[in-house]
């Protein structure tokens, strides 16, 4: 009497075996940016977090650009690697811009709720887009959450034309008008996918770190 053979269950990889990966590579790379942006938004040293808050989106688009062009992944590297750029986009876009802004207001009170707003935002954003994608394949419902820190970095090259206190408010209020734009239904096409856009990115996170950096310096 035959016996049918059982085959051995396949084990699934290593959680450490994605790292190697090298779209998911770039994403902590990001994500080390943003780290650094976080310390430096709470030591106050503003223009070191902006530099930090610039390379995190570079990196964030450099992951795609770079999975799109390898070719053997299979579909649960794209599943990880979306589910690992989705968990630090709200850590980038989300927890260093609220820091930042609550840093900058001194940690009041006042700029806790503008915190927690900016967050949820995003965190709002970011499920809607889970579940529902890209309008039409193309476009994001809402502004994607990346242009967050990109606004913000070059608002934040106004600084030294107000007062401390005045610019706590102009940055309070861009901060909730960027949380009302990511939830809005306004249309937004994506940007990270083209080239050009991509070199625009390079060329614009350059020159920010170039600016800041001179800040730094003196």
């Amino acid at each position: 009497m035959g016996t049918d053979k059982i085959k051995p269950q396949e084990l699934p990889p290593t959680i450490l075996s994605y790292v190697k990966d090298i779209p998911n590579l770039c994403s902590l790379a990001g994500l080390a940016c943003t780290i650094l942006a976080i310390y430096f938004s709470i030591l106050g040293v503003y223009h070191a977090a902006m530099i930090g808050m610039v390379w995190a989106v570079g990196f964030d688009w450099a992951d795609g650009l770079i999975a799109r062009r390898m070719s053997g992944r299979t579909g649960n590297d794209r599943a990880f690697g979306g589910q690992l750029d989705v968990l630090i986009d709200i850590v980038s876009y989300g927890v260093a811009p609220a820091i930042f802004l609550m840093s900058y207001g001194k940690f009041e009170p006042i700029f806790l709720l503008g915190a927690f707003l900016m967050l949820a935002a995003s965190a709002i954003r970011l499920s809607y887009f889970s579940v529902y994608g890209l309008a039409g394949g193309t476009k994001y419902t809402g502004l994607a959450l990346d242009n967050n820190s990109l606004i913000l970095v070059f608002i934040f090259l106004f600084e030294g034309m107000f007062n401390e206190g005045a610019f706590a408010v102009i940055l309070y209020i861009s901060g909730l008008g960027l949380a009302a734009l990511n939830v809005s239904q306004i249309k937004t096409p994506k940007l990270s996918g083209k080239r050009v856009n991509v070199v625009i990115l390079a060329i614009y996170t350059l020159g920010i770190t170039a600016v800041y950096g001179w800040k730094l310096l003196q």
